[in-house]
């Protein structure tokens, strides 16, 4: 176990290292920096600017200085407000963080709840109903869920005030990260476990008396769960990331939306952080659900 987790640990960082480089030159292709859309800002201001930023030099010097200063734990600043970007994550991603990790919550325990049911209740009304809804939310972006739900509370109910940053509005966001990935949980529980449940050894478990409940929630879900957690690291990682437009539409102020703002406004220092923390994000996630798989089935071998 040790020598896998330290083999992936290098991974992660060689994987990091690659998406630092493809997002750093892939944004210093694009024409124009970050100074030229100010007003009022001549060329011997702009210069000025470039030196103090390190953008006068060479593109593979500017990539190791910057490197160089992130390893030692220095992110920069952000170059349209001069705030430290250190200071920009502390203030918004523990909102992307806790609307995310409540959505993904939800997501993976009613997923597997009602594909549970779906699988237990095959060819009923109660199976039918469950996959008609999740064939409809299946079909529908997030963006699109939340612009109803924003739609429907707060214009036509009147229930929740759109755009406020007060709690009552979790409720709505959350909703819209979480539907997708629950259905998507939901088919896979399904077919999962409708798979277990046809395998000898539950024959086998039914014949030697075992109890019904035994046989469903011990020796059915257990092993139908291995593929449902493949899925779940991912989907933790990329709800905590990709949640950039319905954090725009709610107007959360979270690091989705702090990024989508830093690519508009070519801040190349806030790109890279975020880039960088992110994809950090999602490798540790995706070892945290390899590990699992040990502790969930010991017969797997991580090699």
């Amino acid at each position: 176990m040790a020598k896998y987790v330290v083999k992936r640990v290098l991974l992660a960082f060689v994987t990091v290292i690659i998406i630092s480089l493809i997002t750093f030159f892939a944004m210093n292709a694009i024409p124009g920096g970050p100074f030229n859309k100010e007003k009022a800002v001549n060329e011997a201001v702009i210069r000025q600017l470039e030196a103090r930023y390190n953008l006068d030099k060479p593109l593979w010097e500017q990539y190791i200085i910057y490197m160089k200063n992130m390893a030692h734990g220095d992110f920069g600043v952000s170059l349209k407000n001069g705030r430290e970007i250190k200071d920009i994550f502390a203030e918004s991603f523990p909102i992307s963080a806790k609307i995310g990790l409540i959505a993904a919550f939800f997501a993976i325990i009613f997923g597997i709840i009602l594909g549970s049911i779906a699988a237990l209740k095959r060819n009923k009304w109660q199976d039918r109903l469950i996959i008609f809804f999740i064939t409809i939310i299946t079909s529908m972006p997030s963006f699109v869920v939340a612009t109803i739900l924003l739609y429907v509370f707060s214009v036509k109910l009147g229930v929740i005030q759109a755009f406020s940053a007060g709690e009552n509005l979790v409720f709505l966001p959350v909703l819209a990260l979480c539907l997708s990935p629950l259905a998507y949980i939901t088919r896979l529980t399904k077919t999962s476990m409708l798979d277990a449940l046809g395998q000898d050894y539950i024959r086998t478990a039914k014949a030697k008396g075992v109890s019904s409940r035994k046989v469903i929630f011990v020796h059915g879900l257990r092993n139908a769960l291995i593929p449902v957690i493949t899925y779940v690291g991912p989907m933790v990682a990329g709800i905590l990331t990709g949640s950039m437009v319905v954090e725009a539409i709610f107007n959360l102020g979270g690091l989705g939306s702090k990024f989508v703002s830093a690519i508009t406004n070519r801040d190349y220092t806030l790109i890279m952080a975020t880039t960088i923390f992110l994809a950090t994000v999602m490798v540790i996630a995706n070892l945290i659900t390899d590990i699992v798989y040990k502790i969930v089935d010991p017969r797997i071998k991580l090699d």
